[in-house]
């Protein structure tokens, strides 16, 4: 009897607390070899505001997929998915056949076309009080190709496609919009659901199974929904006695199923200590598994090549952590996806660096692709640092470089505004790294004990941050107290470590930091043995040089914050050495290839290169440069060649420096002097001095538009044959530009507009281009480009600085040729698409004014068919019309591509005689416009 008391008080209970949750009864019915779902709804919606509503909103996630005009089209444009785009309408989506009745009242009909649909009540509902929504509806499921949502063959993955009402905020009715960022539509709804499924069909949920076909519960996040004829896998298991189901919506290969088998009991367990009691079932589907597995690890493939990086039960592993660990926290509280992601990424993240420190402290970042790579017989990667750094610094390695970028966001920025790089880097990799400094600093225990009171205290609630923050706060003796303002902005703390002195049996250190957030630091003294002590201090809002006494024991090294377990600005000035010649300052290290920076030196890099033109043969050179493979803010290059064509030395160089400012209205401001000296005919020279001033402006990390402002000054030199000093020939002149840049690298509707006011002694001269590339087909583009040109005095004394039609004139060297001055061969058949951007040769040169344009299109696989037209002028000579046309093959789309005339003001060209000669080919060997090429959708 007892028994039952308490069980009936308990459910009197449960039905008390839950009387003001909106509560949803869904029938659905599916139909085999159909995308149509027939749904029948009923929705208790109660009012839990303070508000008298007049109407309800319901939220139809699945209109989003019914045309280009929405943001969920937006959000796949922008990360280079044109999937939904150019997709046909039987593979949309949309809610059709919409009746909705309030209460006892009629049927009334809806359009399911939006988003947000607001149905008027009978009456005013007051706070507190309920109502019945009845639905009648039709869906027609979208392809899942596009989000990982709808319908594949004989699968159906079902989230956020049936109706849900949406309450109004503060009287707030602004629409909510779909944008495939796993927002939190309805999280907390009492679910009922039961399906009408073909014969052998199955489905799985994260929804806890009443019947064969029916789930029903409360859960903190969305539920989701596995229909298909073949049936998911299960793996039960215990933690502490406790049993835990593990549904996973796709089959697991025997191999895969009996490494988790051994692995999920010690993960649970790992997590289970770290945060507290788990959730009873925990459902895993492919697409969760895709987005939340372990970065990094996968195998690297190139062409017919595969090399591994981690042994297949490592990865097994580490995925399955990685995915568990943001499963599990999903569960035990509420998070907002737009604004609480950092928090819920963080703890999944520092989870997993607690992981790495326990299982795989050793493990390096490359895993066994040092080992396994070799080139004969050679292992290149073991002379790399990446290959030495360890698996757990990849967190502090990630945010870093998006920092020397000036790419990084506020770790509190809507998700939906972060960069697909950044949602790694700042809202897992940063956080999670911020927590692991402050769990080091006030001890693991106590952090986990902290986790485990917070999630246990606001179990099944939603996630307050501030509430969060305050209480890591007091529980971390106010070590954590600058997080709150930390997460609002963007960061550029450093600490340095000035000088120190040894006073008897002490260090003096002297440190100073640039922000007044009292933040706390690790020092750590290290010995010739490799032994390490380790120091924690706390700081003030001051930034004065404080200074502060270690031990001194028998130390060679002092490091302030070893091993990017702080999200600094600058790592290069926090080590010391304390002996030898370098005593209070850093070693030289010379190095030959590029690479992961290692703060504690200073790095030199020595580079082989070479390189190749048609008068200094084979160009042989070293390069020394202190730029790695993270940019720098004041970097250097320099480059002597020796050339085999002359047998005398080439060369060039640069120094620049990069203000990078946090928030200013440019993202980087670049100041530099260079310098080059190479042949540019048979036996003559050219020398080149320049000065730049650069800016590039502040852009939204999730768009592909770019805008630069840059002025230059080059002074150049030549040396000159008698025959062209007879010709009047240039033999020195100065160089002024100014130039506006602006391109959109949209996947679709790509464009790029740039002007131009260039001058010296005798001329002066503007111009302006524009370019349009449309994606009108996947895969298949057309192009047009438009160039204009006007000298507004032209008093030189030959042709070097007019607008090239067919052929550019290279006189500020600056053009890639192979073969400067080259005038028969193949590599005076090279074309650089500039100013006239004509392929076939119609004209030399105009100066006075040229306007063209320029086209090609897509037609069938590799080949466009291209046609230019233009209007150019010369002095003292009326204008000409000029045309062409041909055939584009393109061999390396953007950066080798070969052109056959075809049609032109000429004639038919194949005609004549030395067509072969008048085949041109575009060469692109820009390497950093090929990684950024690859970097699109990324930053």
């Amino acid at each position: 009897m007892k028994r039952f008391s308490t069980v009936l008080l308990f459910l009197l209970f449960f039905v008390g607390v839950s009387a003001q949750q909106d509560t949803i009864n869904i029938s659905a019915k599916i139909t085999e070899n159909s995308n149509i779902v027939s749904v029948s709804q009923e929705i208790i919606y109660y009012n839990n505001t303070d508000l008298h509503l007049e109407k309800v909103k319901l939220l139809n996630w699945i209109s989003a997929y019914k045309n280009r005009n929405t943001p969920l089209l937006s959000r796949t444009l922008q990360d280079r998915s044109n999937e939904l785009y150019f997709a046909d309408s039987a593979e949309l989506g949309s809610t059709t056949d919409l009746l909705i009745k309030i209460g006892q009242k009629d049927w009334q009909s809806f359009s399911g076309s939006e988003e947000n649909i607001y149905v008027p009540l009978p009456k005013k509902l007051e706070p507190g009080e309920s109502v019945k929504i009845s639905l009648q509806y039709h869906l027609q499921l979208p392809q899942k190709k596009f989000t990982g949502y709808g319908i594949e063959t004989d699968k159906l993955s079902l989230k956020y496609f049936f109706l849900v009402p949406d309450s109004f905020e503060d009287g707030n009715q602004k629409p909510k919009y779909f944008r495939n960022i796993e927002e939190n539509q309805s999280p907390g709804n009492y679910w009922t659901i039961n399906f009408d499924l073909p014969e052998n069909y199955f489905v799985e949920s994260n929804l806890v199974r009443t019947e064969f076909n029916s789930f029903e519960g409360i859960i903190s996040k969305d539920p989701e929904f596995l229909i298909s004829s073949k049936n998911g896998d299960q793996i039960i298991t215990h933690v502490d006695g406790e049993k835990i189901e593990i549904d996973f919506g796709y089959p697991l290969t025997v191999t895969e199923r009996q490494r988790l088998e051994f692995y999920l009991p010690l993960q649970l367990h790992f997590i289970k200590n770290k945060i507290g009691e788990l959730p009873t079932k925990i459902f895993i589907t492919e697409k969760f598994r895709k987005d939340e597995d372990f970065i990094g690890i996968d195998d690297v493939q190139f062409w017919i090549f595969n090399y591994k990086l981690f042994r297949n039960n490592e990865q097994t592993d580490l995925n399955y952590f990685s995915i568990l660990s943001k499963a599990i926290i999903q569960r035990k509280v509420i998070f907002e996806k737009s604004d609480d992601h950092w928090l819920v990424n963080g703890l999944k993240t520092y989870l997993e660096i607690q992981y790495l420190d326990r299982y795989y402290k050793d493990r390096k970042l490359l895993g066994d692709l040092p080992d396994n790579l070799k080139v004969f017989g050679l292992k290149p990667l073991k002379f790399f640092r990446l290959s030495k750094l360890e698996l757990s610094e990849r967190y502090g390695l990630a945010y870093q470089y998006m920092v020397t970028q000036n790419l990084d966001q506020k770790i509190g920025e809507p998700f939906q505004n972060l960069s697909n790089f950044n949602a790694t880097a700042i809202s897992h990799f940063e956080t999670g790294s911020l927590f692991s400094f402050i769990a080091e600093k006030m001890g693991s225990e106590n952090f986990d004990d902290f986790l485990k009171n917070y999630l246990t205290q606001y179990s099944g609630k939603p996630v307050d941050q501030k509430k969060f923050l305050d209480e890591l706060t007091l529980a971390s003796d106010y070590s954590s107290d600058f997080l709150e303002n930390f997460i609002q902005k963007k960061n550029r703390v450093n600490f340095r470590l000035k000088r120190y002195k040894k006073t008897r049996d002490d260090f003096q250190v002297k440190v100073i930091k640039n922000t007044t957030e009292r933040i706390p630091f690790k020092i750590e003294t290290e010995e010739k043995s490799g032994e390490k002590q380790t120091f924690w201090f706390d700081t003030d809002a001051s930034t004065k040089t404080v200074e502060y006494n270690i031990p001194q024991s028998n130390a060679e090294k002092i490091i302030i914050n070893d091993g990017y377990i702080f999200p600094e600005k600058n790592f290069r000035d926090n080590y010391l050495y304390t002996k030898g010649v370098f005593s209070n300052t850093k070693k030289i290290k010379f190095k030959v290839f590029k690479d992961i920076p290692n703060p504690e030196y200073n790095e030199i890099y020595l580079n082989p290169r070479v390189s190749f033109n048609a008068y200094d043969k084979f160009l042989i050179g070293l390069n020394f440069k202190n730029a790695s493979l993270f940019e720098q803010k004041f970097s250097y290059s320099f480059t002597p060649y020796y050339s085999s064509g002359t047998g005398k030395l080439a060369g060039s160089g640069g120094v620049s420096y990069s203000f990078q400012p946090a928030n200013s209205f440019y993202r980087s401001l670049d100041l530099g002097v260079s310098g080059s000296h190479f042949h540019y005919d048979y036996d003559l020279t050219y020398r080149k001095l320049g000065a730049f001033v650069g800016l590039s402006f502040a852009k939204n990390p999730r768009s592909d538009i770019g805008r630069s402002l840059v002025f230059s000054y080059n002074f150049l030199e030549k040396d000159l044959d008698p025959k062209m000093i007879d010709q009047t020939e240039y033999r020195k002149y100065n160089l002024w530009n100014v130039g506006y840049g602006y391109s959109d690298r949209s996947i679709i509707h790509e464009k790029s507009y740039n002007a131009n006011v260039q001058w010296m002694e005798d001329f002066q001269k503007i111009s302006t281009e524009w370019a349009y590339r449309w994606e009108f087909a996947k895969d298949k583009k057309v192009s047009l480009r438009f160039f204009g040109g006007y000298f507004i005095t032209n008093k030189t004394k030959n042709n070097l600085f007019d607008y090239g039609i067919s052929k550019v004139s290279n006189y500020a060297f600056s053009y890639g040729l192979l073969g400067q001055s080259a005038t028969s061969g193949v590599l005076a058949q090279q074309l650089i698409l500039a100013e006239g951007g004509f392929k076939s040769y119609l004209g030399s040169t105009a100066n006075q004014w040229i306007t063209s344009v320029n086209a090609d299109t897509h037609v069938w696989r590799w080949f466009n068919v291209y046609a230019d037209a233009g209007v150019y002028k010369n002095k003292n000579q009326s204008a000409d019309f000029i045309w062409d046309s041909g055939v584009k093959v393109k061999v390396i789309p953007d950066f080798l591509e070969v052109y056959f005339p075809i049609q032109s003001s000429l004639g038919f060209e194949p005609a004549f005689k030395d067509y072969g000669q008048r085949i041109r080919f575009t060469l692109n060997l820009n390497f950093s416009a090929i990684t950024s090429y690859f970097r699109r959708g990324w930053f």
